[in-house]
């Protein structure tokens, strides 16, 4: 620049510097914010995996009198004591009356980790888009 330029460049380009930094700052803290977001998203996939580890663990300790098979659907109760232990046996099966409390049933998958039976469903099951045939 000359110190011939007219002053009112000098202020246009600090204008256009300030404009460039404004803009440079909203785009950062936009890009910054979606990395949190993700962040976030990440460290819940993380909690999730890690309580059904836990549970899938606890699941494989319980007591069991025969030999779980991948694909096999079996029923978890609780005894007197507080143990957890597997059945081949529903609920249905003991006429509605088993002899401990029911816990849930659970299908053993071929990579050793458990479903519950009931989440099996949910998934299985789509729903009905609303208006069709069958829901009238």
């Amino acid at each position: 620049m000359s110190r011939l330029s007219a002053p009112h460049e000098l202020v246009s380009m600090a204008e256009e510097i300030a404009a460039a930094d404004a803009m440079l700052s909203a785009m950062v803290g936009a890009e910054l914010e979606t990395i949190a977001r993700q962040i976030r998203g990440l460290q819940e996939q993380a909690a999730h995996a890690l309580e059904r580890a836990q549970r899938d663990a606890l699941l494989h300790r319980a007591q069991c009198r025969f030999r779980k098979q991948p694909g096999g659907v079996y029923h978890l109760y609780r005894n007197a004591a507080g143990e957890p232990y597997f059945s081949l046996l529903s609920p249905a099966d003991w006429r509605g009356a088993p002899p401990h409390r029911f816990e849930g049933s659970y299908k053993l998958g071929v990579d050793m980790r458990w479903t519950a039976v009931s989440e099996a469903e949910e998934v299985a099951v789509p729903s009905l888009p609303r208006g069709s045939q069958e829901e009238r």
